[in-house]
């Protein structure tokens, strides 16, 4: 037969299934809550924790944090690669691995707030760097274990465009969501729990729970879906692309690389905030734990509400419009953060406020450039590859955090700061150590944040270029 005598496409096109149901679409955004609020917790305590409770020497800290990060970015591949290959007759590719990983997943984080003791002096130190190694990197394999088949559900879900829009929706709502939720445990555990060992303790028993709790929820609350959708659309048996070809296509694609560099630059900043901010808030304001938690909320309080604001702005002016007004108010609050002073304490609040309003578009406007390049991708390949740039996208998010977290941790350490011992008092930091926390709010992320406003003023996706890409598209489908 020939070309011309072949049917129209449309008889080819599968046949529609029904949209998803509400609690579908709750049950996938379920499935970042418990990472949402391991990262969240994590992120903001752990630093702390090794260095005034755990009493590790911040550059030992530092390097435990990284370690964990570089395995947790090197096992991304290998586990989507073993879940792309799993054939589970009742379960398919991706719930096997999320049931067996939740209970492990949990344990290894609370494990993580344990404070053993091996002996005085150099020993203990060493014994504690290399525990925390240890139970870092096994928390990390489980957390890929659960997170990356999870991450890989939504095109399994639906086939729709708009569907898989809606679903990410749920998924970041439930992340800034779980954020929230981590905050407001510490706050109440901090404040009824008087001693801090315990109070690690409390908060790492209770988030192993509620982080475990709702990947159970989010396999049996997508599977009926998941398996009808295998139906319709099977899975083909062909192995995955090997990782140095999904490198050559992925740094092949030049907006692709423009948004590696906007969304490290976001993630970057956040992650040295976050980090840094205890130390801010202790050492420099003189402020307690309990006022951290506040001033965190407000960042991420303020960042869940812009999340659907900025998506409304966007829809109207466009996505580089909403980085540029984000970044510059966040910019402003950083540079604030920078100078204020014990005195002015207050001013602390407003500024988080500001913070929120710029984090909020590192969620968002990076995330909801990764369709344009994929769009173009496929109008120059004639093949969609969603799989291989959001798995670059997790590894770069994976990499800012590992970088962002040692460098406060050796830029503490060659600065002078004094770890607390356990059983003593705070000690006073020396001025180098305050100095040097000071950058570490202001400066330094204020200098990463204008470096990704740059890269998005000559992002070449715009608004009509996507529009001429989605032409091109529906023609070359034809």
């Amino acid at each position: 037969m020939s070309d011309s005598a072949l049917p129209d496409p449309a008889p080819l096109t599968p046949a529609p299934v029904p949209p998803l149901s509400l609690s579908t679409k709750l049950a996938y955004g379920a499935g970042d809550l418990g990472t949402a609020i391991t990262a969240n917790i994590l992120g903001f305590y752990l630093l702390v924790f090794f260095t005034n409770v755990a009493g590790l020497n911040v550059g030992l800290a530092g390097s435990v944090l990284l370690i964990g990060k570089i395995w947790d970015a090197i096992n991304d591949p290998m586990v989507g690669m073993l879940s792309d290959r799993t054939r589970s007759e009742r379960w398919g590719r991706r719930y096997p691995w999320m049931l067996w990983g939740a209970v492990p997943f949990g344990v290894t984080f609370f494990l993580q707030w344990l404070v053993p003791s091996f002996g005085t002096g150099e020993a203990n130190q060493w014994g504690l760097f290399a525990y925390y190694v240890l139970v870092g990197v096994l928390f990390n394999s489980f957390y890929t274990v659960v997170n990356l088949p999870y991450t890989a559900l939504t095109p399994e879900l639906t086939a729709d465009y708009n569907e898989r829009t809606s679903l990410n929706s749920f998924r970041f709502a439930f992340s800034i969501g779980g954020s929230i939720l981590s905050l407001l445990l510490a706050g109440m555990i901090f404040r009824i729990v008087p001693e801090a060992r315990q109070q690690y303790l409390w908060l790492g028993g209770i988030c192993a729970v509620f982080s475990t709790l709702p990947i159970f929820w989010c396999v049996f609350g997508t599977y009926r879906r998941t398996m009808a959708m295998n139906q319709i659309h099977p899975v083909s048996a062909e192995a995955s692309l090997p990782f140095a070809t999904q490198l050559k296509i992925a740094f092949s694609n030049r907006p692709f690389l423009y948004v590696i560099g906007i969304y490290l630059c976001s993630w970057l900043a956040v992650q040295v905030t976050q980090a840094v901010l205890p130390f801010f808030v202790m050492d420099v304001l003189k402020l307690s734990s309990q006022i951290f938690t506040q001033i965190a909320l407000a960042v991420q309080g303020t960042a869940l509400l812009m999340l659907f604001i900025w998506s409304a702005v966007s829809a109207r002016f466009g996505k580089k419009v909403v980085y540029f007004m984000g970044m510059s108010v966040w910019i402003i609050a950083q540079a604030g953060l920078f100078f204020l002073q014990p005195s002015q304490s207050g001013l602390v609040y407003p500024l988080a406020i500001m913070a929120g309003v710029g984090v909020s578009t590192a969620f968002l406007i990076p995330w909801s450039m990764i369709p344009d390049v994929i769009d173009l991708d496929e109008l120059n390949t004639g093949q969609r590859r969603e799989g291989v740039f959001y798995g670059f996208m997790v590894l770069l998010q994976k990499i800012g955090l590992a970088v962002g977290l040692f460098m406060v941790g050796q830029s503490l350490n060659l600065s002078g700061f004094v770890a607390t011992v356990p059983g003593q008092p705070a000690p006073i930091q020396p001025n180098s150590a305050l100095n040097t926390i000071r950058f570490a709010i202001g400066p330094i992320p204020t200098l990463i944040l204008m470096l990704g406003l740059g890269l998005a003023y000559f992002y070449p996706i715009t608004r009509d270029v996507h529009a001429s890409i989605l032409l091109k598209l529906q023609e070359q489908r034809r």
